[in-house]
């Protein structure tokens, strides 16, 4: 019960703006792996099974801009530390570039191919919003997931096995889907070498790299229109 009440506390003090120590704490971890279980939880249950999407969305968003926001109030380069910054932003976009190219080619190859329309006006508003969904979750892959592993010291494991890990995490995540499950898991690696490459970490490279990324893959490959599928519930 002890890491439910600790959790609990850590959630009102992210609405009450109590400061805390600037390093990670047991307490931060505590939330971090609660908050990490929870939007994992809440993806197979409000996505996967009452297609209440939009709300699942903006709820996860909302719940992680809060914890941020309070990391942020207490320790003022936090951003920069996990990458929310313009430094290494061009160094990580070059090099993903190849895989980018790669995917958006094979996507519109597919596509044609199977007589998928090119143009569609649905998909414009999904490249906007698809990046910031993308960025919580390569923030909560590589920032919570994978730095708590590489950071624990009671954790005796290479940083190859924690990228192999976190990649794993990701895929089974995205279960039913074995493609979906093959593809992240490769691309969370390449997220991660990338990541690992440069002094200079930056997230929001990744963010909008993935965002592009799905929004190719679930729409030319898959068929899957996610501006309806985002509404669903509604209807």
């Amino acid at each position: 019960m002890k890491p439910l009440k600790e959790i609990s506390t850590y959630y009102r003090n992210v609405f009450l703006f109590q400061r805390e120590t600037d390093t990670r704490t047991e307490k931060h971890i505590s939330f971090e792996l609660g908050g990490i279980a929870l939007t994992a939880a809440l993806k197979f249950i409000m996505m996967d099974w009452l297609n209440m999407k939009a709300f699942y969305i903006t709820g996860i968003c909302l719940f992680w801009i809060g914890y941020i926001l309070f990391r942020y109030f207490n320790h003022k380069a936090i951003l920069t530390e996990w990458g929310f910054s313009l430094k290494g932003f061009r160094e990580t976009i070059i090099f993903l570039l190849p895989f980018l190219l790669l995917c958006f080619g094979s996507s519109l190859i597919l596509a044609l191919n199977n007589n998928v329309s090119i143009i569609n006006w649905r998909i414009l508003p999904i490249l906007f919003m698809y990046p910031l969904w993308g960025l919580f979750q390569q923030y909560i892959m590589i920032i919570l997931i994978y730095g708590n592993i590489v950071e624990l010291e009671r954790v005796n494991l290479s940083r190859q096995g924690a990228i192999a890990i976190t990649a794993l995490l990701f895929s089974i995540v995205h279960y039913p889907s074995f493609f979906l499950m093959i593809f992240v898991f490769v691309m969370e690696i390449l997220f991660l070498i990338a990541w690992s490459r440069w002094k200079n970490k930056n997230l929001l490279a990744l963010g909008l790299i993935h965002g592009i990324i799905g929004t190719v893959i679930l729409y030319f490959i898959n068929g899957r229109h996610l501006w309806l599928e985002l509404f669903e519930w509604f209807n």
